[in-house]
């Protein structure tokens, strides 16, 4: 006698279905999984071979105009210190894009961290760049948190660079840096009174390459905030962005405990 098949809605079938399922997300998952190892080594490899020609095309090109500025004219010389300007960038853009496909590789050793102590030697490396400039710097004692020093150090030198970066125009620039309570969650703040963006277009924030504000006025590549985000997630955490236009900026970022 022939072996009955459950009928189509038993708690066999379902059952059946159910393991089906989880075989084709695994099998989904696993291939997902290979094929952003392939991209991050394809980044790499492509943003380091290219870093050789590039630095030849930027050399040469200072060269020109040091050795032989005076010669250029006119549309002669506005032309290679264009060739300057973009090869800087391109040269800048590479390293951010070696950064971000190194954040991805590996696994991280995590440790307790004493982030307070961290973001203020990241304050005190940017108010030496520039010791003109009236900053104010507030850092909140005794934040900790568990994570990896190096990337969490990589995170928020992208963070506060933003937030000194977007309050130049300021006469006295206010940065401040504290723990929010949110719930059950624990939120480090970096806020800023710089000048802010449109809420409309902050879908755009960690989108690779897309900036809010000109490259003429601002310097940056558009990978800084992606590659913040990757390191958050790679902590389990995640990262938000709330800000207005000539009312700077708040980043909150959630670290699990």
């Amino acid at each position: 006698m022939a072996a009955q098949l459950p009928e189509a809605d038993s708690p066999a079938a379902l059952t059946d279905h159910h393991l089906d399922l989880e075989a084709v997300v695994a099998d989904r998952t696993r291939e997902l999984a290979t094929a952003i190892k392939e991209l991050e080594a394809f980044t790499y490899s492509v943003a380091h071979d290219l870093r050789a020609p590039l630095r030849a095309i930027h050399g040469f090109s200072q060269i020109l105009l040091e050795d032989f500025g005076d010669r250029f004219e006119g549309e002669a010389l506005d032309y290679i210190q264009r060739i300057c300007r973009a090869s800087a960038r391109m040269s800048d853009l590479i390293d951010d894009l070696l950064r971000l496909s190194q954040v991805g590789r590996g696994k991280i050793e995590l440790a307790r961290t004493d982030l307070s102590t961290l973001l203020q030697d990241i304050a005190d490396r940017l108010a030496e760049r520039e010791p003109a400039r009236r900053v104010k710097f507030t850092v909140e004692p005794g934040i900790e948190v568990h994570g990896n020093a190096r990337l969490l150090s990589i995170a928020f030198e992208n963070i506060l660079g933003n937030a000194w970066k977007f309050t130049r125009s300021r006469d006295v620039a206010d940065i401040r840096i504290f723990v929010r309570e949110q719930g059950s969650r624990r939120l480090i703040c970096v806020s800023d009174n710089g000048i802010g963006f449109d809420m409309r277009y902050s879908h755009k924030l960690f989108s690779p390459f897309q900036r809010l504000h000109a490259a003429d006025q601002f310097e940056g590549t558009g990978i800084g905030l992606v590659t913040v985000a990757r390191i958050i997630e790679r902590h389990g955490g995640n990262v938000s962005i709330k800000g207005a236009v000539d009312e700077g900026a708040t980043v909150s970022i959630f670290l699990p405990p």
